[in-house]
């Protein structure tokens, strides 16, 4: 992708991250983002889940960088959306590593990113001075790659891995919001938090745009907007229900030998078509 190209995206998902609340349904391949581009999104998140999973790895920065890049270069070649990739934890722990997973990211066509501060798979975090560190590092990567425009999303596992006692979570929050704000960060996820009463109180004191993430049967994309998020994402969860409409169909081949499964699917046409370029 050419940089004008880039800066095109990257000015164009800023608009869609600040002006609007910004649903972005989580790819995990070409496949996946082109069907979603087609199901009318206006973006694409990967999945650093379905990606893994995809590749044949469990989540958890279990795929290398490598891995993790080209997966994302095939999912920018399969739309003209803008997209923002999942980079995990940076793919090491020095800001040195976070520089490096920046650069090639955007070398790949990306024009996001989401960063945790998570050191390990259920924790400890970071503290907040070294995550701090972490993600200046990626800001001045991004600028010394000529994107300074990258749309850096600060994701923070204080909720998802129940960090520290419940009644100090929030306070948590807000204090390495107020930091990863002044750090370069553009927005804040905090995964593992649908209460909409502290993501109201959340909102309302956050520096920064804040992204939740949906999930089956917790409140809907209108009820988190009417607390004040502004980025709506689906982690894994679009990869799970392909995954499980996959199992069902052939358990039921394998099982009574029907296909009722596979009623209403889309047809060889549709899908060969989204890749006739």
């Amino acid at each position: 992708m050419s940089n004008a190209a880039a800066k095109r995206k990257a000015g164009l998902f800023r608009t869609l991250s600040t002006e609007s609340v910004l649903v972005l349904p989580n790819a995990w391949d070409a496949a996946s983002a082109a069907v979603i581009a087609a199901a009318g999104a206006t973006a694409i998140a990967t999945t650093s889940g379905g990606v893994s999973w995809s590749l044949g790895r469990g989540d958890g920065q279990r795929l290398s960088r490598d891995q993790m890049v080209e997966a994302a270069r095939r999912i920018v070649d399969s739309v003209d959306l803008p997209v923002t990739v999942d980079v995990e934890g940076g793919y090491g722990p020095a800001p040195a590593d976070v520089a490096a997973t920046i650069r090639a990211v955007v070398e790949a066509g990306a024009v996001g990113v989401n960063l945790e501060d998570s050191a390990a798979v259920g924790g400890p975090l970071f503290d907040v001075a070294e995550q701090s560190g972490r993600l200046r590092a990626a800001r001045d990567a991004a600028a010394a790659v000529g994107l300074p425009e990258l749309f850096i999303n600060a994701r923070t596992d204080v909720f998802l891995f129940a960090i520290g006692p419940s009644d100090e979570r929030l306070g948590e929050v807000i204090t390495r919001t107020v930091a990863y704000a002044e750090a370069g960060a553009d927005g804040i996820f905090v995964p593992g938090l649908l209460d909409i009463d502290v993501l109201n109180t959340l909102c309302a004191k956050s520096p920064l745009p804040v992204n939740a993430m949906a999930v089956a049967g917790g409140p809907s994309v209108s009820e988190l907007a009417q607390a004040g998020v502004r980025r709506i994402s689906l982690g894994t969860g679009l990869a799970q229900a392909a995954y499980t409409a996959t199992r069902r169909a052939a358990a039921e081949l394998l099982g009574t030998g029907t296909l009722s499964a596979l009623n209403d699917s889309l047809n060889f046409g549709e899908l060969d078509a989204l890749f006739r370029h």
